[in-house]
This record gives C-alpha cells, sequence and structure tokens, in this order.
C-alpha cells in the first residue's frame, strides 16, 4: 500500500535560523516559507535527491506544532510522510484493520497541493504518519 518516503518533518522553533542551517552550513537546497492555514503551520522544503525534508513551525498559538514545541523545546522529528496511489482506499482498509485516521479520517489538502491524512502514533511504532496521495 505505501508507496516511497515523501518526506520528514521536523518541528522547529525558529525557520529561519534551521532553513539556514540547511541552506548555508549544509549547502542544501530550500524552498522558500510558505504559510499552511489550514494546517496551522509554516513550511520550508529541503529537497534531497531521494526526498524531502519538511521544516514546520507554528502558525498561531493553535497550531500543533506549538504544542508538540511545548512538549519539545528543541524541536525534532514530528512525523514522516509516505505517498499512497488512493488515500481514501488507504483511509478505507487502514480503517478496517484498526487503525486510528485522524481529523475525523477526512483527506486535506496537504502542502503540495494533494489530499493527506495523518495516522495515530500509537499505531505506528510511536511515530506519527502522513499520508499523501501520489
Amino acid at each position: 500500500m505505501i508507496g516511497r518516503l515523501n518526506h520528514v518533518a521536523i518541528a522547529v522553533s525558529d525557520l529561519e535560523a534551521a532553513t539556514a542551517t540547511y541552506r548555508d552550513t549544509l549547502g542544501a537546497e530550500v524552498s522558500e516559507a510558505v504559510d499552511q492555514p489550514d494546517h496551522g503551520v509554516v513550511t520550508v522544503f529541503i529537497t534531497l535527491p531521494n526526498t524531502k525534508i519538511e521544516l514546520l513551525a507554528p502558525l498561531g498559538d493553535d497550531s500543533p506544532i506549538a504544542k508538540f514545541l511545548e512538549r519539545n523545546p528543541a524541536g525534532g522529528i514530528h512525523h514522516v510522510c509516505y505517498e499512497v496511489d488512493d488515500i481514501k482506499l488507504a483511509s478505507d482498509k487502514l480503517k478496517k484493520e484498526g487503525a486510528r485516521v485522524l481529523g475525523g479520517g477526512e483527506p486535506k489538502i496537504g502542502a503540495h497541493g494533494k489530499p493527506v491524512l495523518f495516522l495515530h502514533p500509537k499505531d505506528f511504532c510511536g511515530t506519527l504518519v502522513e499520508l499523501e496521495e501520489a
């Protein structure tokens, strides 16, 4: 069911500093920061030869990233994102197998303009999983 690794998301408290670290220290190609109001985050994507890194910063006090950073002030890995061919079929299969699909189970449009879902970390080895339709 899952395809390639789309990205690993890292929550950061200082998006400019994190972007500079990847761009200036590691020499990576980085995108502009983009507000994602439907998800309460600001994103920067770092392009690697085989995948991407997504830097996430809070967009407002109600951001899920703000809550994550309260528990993890230094930041850290927030989630991994895998591609699936059909997000609805993947959601139905996972729910049938007892996995918890967050947010009521309905896909939202993600940072790449494609439908995404999040899966409860307790069902996936302690890792928040994002599925993105390929």
